[in-house]
């Protein structure tokens, strides 16, 4: 067993100035980590995240360790860097195993990860979120959960505190499985039947599913960063084939700046950016665009009144 293609795509959405996500797509380990905080210090700590599992690189088996050594790298920035203070991340990450014929997979947040299989698409990962704690204890139904206005408040993240708990678990993959890691920007604008119809319509190839997912959730609101890895299981020796990896460019954010660079005065992360960043620009053209219409208006409004 071995991966075949993979590929990764992240976006700012259509109300968002800033991407606070980022992606780990560096076989045999792929990761999605949403960040949260003040200024740009969610950028700062999916970064963190992402870097801290990209170093692991071929050599990680630990993948509760990996995770747990990115939430002290986290939580020791936070504690350095005031401008950093209270920062966190969510981080969903799978590590494929071909000679065990498993992925493990590792979570903390509320970013997901999908299993494809046989024209089923399954959430694997548990919400670590107030609603989903809710909607288990019986108080919400998932419909209600939906339309929670705490929706999206998690209970667990890396970074906010020393220690995290990290979710833990193995699939035994198989030939055609298709798996899908994902920001809430993804699962909280696009229902689970759609993804698979997508990701179906695009003929289970990733880079076009990539795409198509990330263009659905623009349409229907884009109200959350989006961010999608997929990687595609294989017949064939790991060592006889190398992954064939699509990754979207790494542009500039709304503000002219890298889209992951830190916050004023902070010390720049480090990491190779070819493999995790951020998305594709803001709106904050468009929004001096619109306000210079609305000046311009007005004044020739009081222009008229005042003759």
């Amino acid at each position: 067993m071995r991966i075949g293609r993979a590929a990764a795509v992240t976006d700012t959405g259509r109300q968002r100035l800033r991407n606070e996500d980022a992606f780990v797509c560096e076989p045999p380990l792929f990761a999605v980590a949403d960040g949260m905080g003040g200024a740009r210090a969610g950028e700062v700590a999916a970064r963190l995240a992402a870097t801290a599992l990209e170093e692991a690189g071929r050599s990680v088996e630990d993948v509760a360790g990996l995770i747990s050594e990115a939430n002290r790298r986290i939580w020791e920035r936070s504690l350095a860097d005031p401008q950093t203070a209270g920062m966190g991340t969510t981080v969903t990450a799978a590590l494929v195993e071909g000679a065990r014929g498993t992925v493990t997979i590792g979570h903390v947040g509320d970013s997901r990860a999908y299993l494809l299989r046989g024209g089923t698409l399954e959430q694997l990962t548990s919400d670590h979120s107030l609603v989903a704690e809710l909607v288990q204890g019986g108080v919400l139904t998932p419909e209600e959960a939906e339309r929670h206005p705490q929706r999206s408040a998690i209970t667990r993240a890396l970074g906010t505190e020393p220690t995290v708990e990290v979710d833990v678990f193995r699939i035994d993959a198989a030939p055609g499985d298709l798996f899908l890691l994902c920001s809430d920007g993804l699962s909280s604008m696009v229902d689970d039947l759609k993804v698979a119809s997508v990701i179906e319509d695009a003929e289970l190839d990733p880079a076009r599913a990539a795409e198509a997912l990330v263009a659905a959730a623009n349409a229907s609101g884009g109200q959350d960063n989006i961010t999608v890895v997929l990687f595609e299981i294989a017949e064939g020796d790991p060592a006889e084939h190398t992954p064939e990896v699509t990754l979207a460019p790494t542009p500039v954010d709304a503000l002219g700046g890298p889209a992951t660079s830190p916050p004023d005065g902070a010390a720049p992360d480090t990491g190779d950016v070819s493999t995790h960043g951020a998305g594709k620009g803001g709106r904050l053209p468009a929004l001096l665009l619109v306000l210079s219409i609305l000046v311009f208006g007005a004044l020739l409004l009081y222009w008229g009144i005042s003759r």
